[in-house]
């Protein structure tokens, strides 16, 4: 049987708009086996793992567990874990870590304020500080939760690791396992699908040149999917892979011709310039398996960009 990585690329599906969607990433180190529901089915205390669950719903904090690229034997409960947060706002980045002895201390942190991009009880719960170490590489390697995702994802991860590329974590879940190897950057919140370790390498030299690499984009998760799929459009309509520059502005529907839905998405520059976005979202056809655990064929949404026009200081926003 096809993985569902194979029957992606011979469908040709786009990346663009297909990451993740979260405001803020929270990131806990979790050594050892991953189940498919990394939360409760690692050897993290599940009651923690659902109330961690329970406290981010809704909040647009993502979490997940982490841990270093090799062999995952139990090692026994870490003495202490690396904890990370991000935030992937335009205007509000940030990447802080810590460090606990007892991830507990998570259930301190106020959800609802680190989503929004306020960082306070980060550094109130656990003592975080500002990261001042290389940006993370985030490689999906979960294995329990799609096969592909472990096939492509943990040699990727260990590739670079081997290389001497610091700051690579496996990361339990970015969604996408068709997309395998994914894999996520932060502080800026881009995702990567059929990953290489060339592009990883450009995206996190770009990175600390404060610029975004678009190969390979899937998308900024500070987005909805529209919005991820017209930001990518603007940059390479306008020459413009600064990071932090562009925002969403708008997202609006307007009209639905039978299956396909047209949105248009305003995206804003920081220095004043707007352009409209048409992007239509319809069904990806033929039926494919959207991972290769499900048990029926999927038509995931697909986010076509139809036009980019930059609008004149003047125009109205809508």
């Amino acid at each position: 049987m096809s993985r569902c990585t194979t029957v992606s690329r011979s469908l040709d599906e786009p990346v663009s708009g297909t990451a993740a969607t979260a405001t803020t990433w929270l990131l806990l180190e979790q050594p050892g086996p991953w189940g498919a529901k990394a939360l409760t089915s690692s050897h993290l205390d599940p009651v923690l793992g659902r109330a961690l669950e329970a406290a981010a719903e809704g909040t647009g904090v993502r979490i997940a567990l982490i841990r270093r690229p090799g062999r995952h034997a139990d090692p026994g409960r870490p003495a202490v874990r690396q904890v990370y947060a991000a935030h992937t706002v335009p205007g509000r980045i940030w990447l802080h870590s810590a460090t606990t002895r007892d991830p507990r201390r998570l259930l301190g942190l106020d959800f609802a304020a680190l989503g929004a991009g306020e960082h306070r009880s980060f550094g109130e719960a656990l003592d975080g500080r500002p990261h001042r170490g290389d940006p993370l590489a985030l490689v999906c390697t979960n294995g329990k939760r799609d096969r592909c995702c472990a096939l492509l994802g943990r040699p990727l991860a260990t590739e670079l690791a081997a290389s001497g590329v610091r700051g690579v974590w496996e990361v339990t879940h970015l969604g996408g396992h068709r997309f395998s190897p994914t894999v996520l950057v932060l502080p800026y919140g881009y995702a990567y699908g059929r990953a290489e370790a060339h592009t990883v390498k450009e995206a996190l030299h770009g990175v600390q040149e404060g610029r975004v690499v678009v190969e390979g984009c899937r998308g900024c998760s500070a987005w909805e999917r529209p919005g991820q799929a017209a930001e990518l459009a603007v940059r390479s309509a306008a020459g413009e892979y600064r990071m932090g520059v562009l925002s969403i502005v708008r997202t609006q529907a307007v009209r639905a011709e039978g299956e396909i839905l047209h949105r248009e998405v305003t995206v804003g520059h920081a220095d004043g310039r707007r352009w409209r976005v048409t992007v239509a979202e319809e069904a990806s056809l033929p039926p494919r398996p959207e991972s290769c655990g499900a048990g029926v064929l999927g038509t995931p949404a697909r986010m076509d960009v139809l036009s980019v026009r930059e609008l004149r200081p003047t125009a109205p926003e809508a």
